[in-house]
C-alpha cells in the first residue's frame, strides 16, 4: 500500500508547475499550492518579510509535499478515514478544501449512516465512515469519486468562468473529470458521448 508521503508525491506531480490562470478561484499556483494557501502558512520563502507571488514560484516540489501531507491530510484528520479511502479523500481535499470531508459525509448519510454534514472529520464522520466502509469495501471508493464528478459537474454548470475545467475546448472531458475519474473503476467512467450529453448545454 501506498505511504501518504507517496500520494503526496503523485499529488505535486499531477498538479504541475506555476501556474497564474485568471480563471482559476485558486490564483497564482505551484505543485497544487496557492499564494492564498502560503499566506495561511506564513510561508515567507525568500526571506523579504512578506508572502507574494514571488515566495509561489520559488516553491519546491519537496516542500509542496510536506504541505500536502502536515495541512491537508494530517490536519484535517484524514489519518482517521479507512486506509481504501485515504488517497481519493486526500487528493481531494488538495483540490477542495472542506469539501472533501463533506462530500464524504453526504455519501455516507446517503447509505443510512447517520452522519452530519459540516467539513470536519470528527468522531461521528470517523465512525460513519469506518461503518458505510465495512459495508462496501468494494464499492465506497467509486462511489465518492463518482459523487466527486457530479460535484465538478454541478459547479462547472453554476459558473460557467470554471467550466473549462471539466470540460476541454474540443469537447473532451477537462482535468476536472479526468482527475476524478483517475481513482475510479475503469466500467464507471463516462464514455466521450456520454459526457457530450452531460455538457451539452455548455454552449
Amino acid at each position: 500500500m501506498q505511504s501518504i508521503d507517496d500520494i503526496a508525491r503523485e499529488i505535486v506531480a499531477r498538479e504541475g508547475g506555476y501556474v497564474n490562470d485568471p480563471a482559476d478561484p485558486g490564483g497564482a499556483t505551484k505543485h497544487g499550492v496557492t499564494l492564498g494557501t502560503l499566506r495561511r502558512l506564513g510561508r515567507d520563502l525568500d526571506g523579504d518579510g512578506q508572502v507574494s507571488d514571488a515566495d509561489v514560484q520559488r516553491l519546491t516540489p519537496e516542500e509542496a509535499a510536506r504541505i500536502f501531507v502536515e495541512d491537508y491530510f494530517l490536519a484535517p484528520r484524514l489519518d482517521r478515514l479507512p486506509a481504501l479511502l485515504q488517497p481519493v479523500v486526500f487528493d481531494m481535499q488538495v483540490n477542495a478544501g472542506a469539501t472533501a470531508i463533506r462530500l464524504l459525509q453526504r455519501l455516507v448519510s446517503q447509505m443510512g449512516f447517520a452522519c452530519g454534514v459540516d467539513g470536519v472529520l470528527g468522531p461521528q464522520t470517523a465512525g460513519a465512515v469506518r461503518n458505510a466502509a465495512a459495508a462496501a469495501p468494494g464499492h465506497i471508493v467509486d462511489a465518492y469519486g463518482i459523487a466527486r464528478r457530479n460535484y465538478y459537474y454541478a459547479l462547472a454548470d453554476a459558473r460557467p468562468a470554471l467550466r473549462r475545467f471539466a470540460r476541454t475546448a474540443a469537447g473532451g472531458k477537462g482535468g476536472w473529470i479526468t482527475r476524478a475519474e483517475s481513482f475510479i473503476a475503469p466500467k464507471y467512467h463516462l464514455t466521450d458521448s456520454e459526457h457530450q450529453e452531460r455538457t451539452r448545454a455548455w454552449a
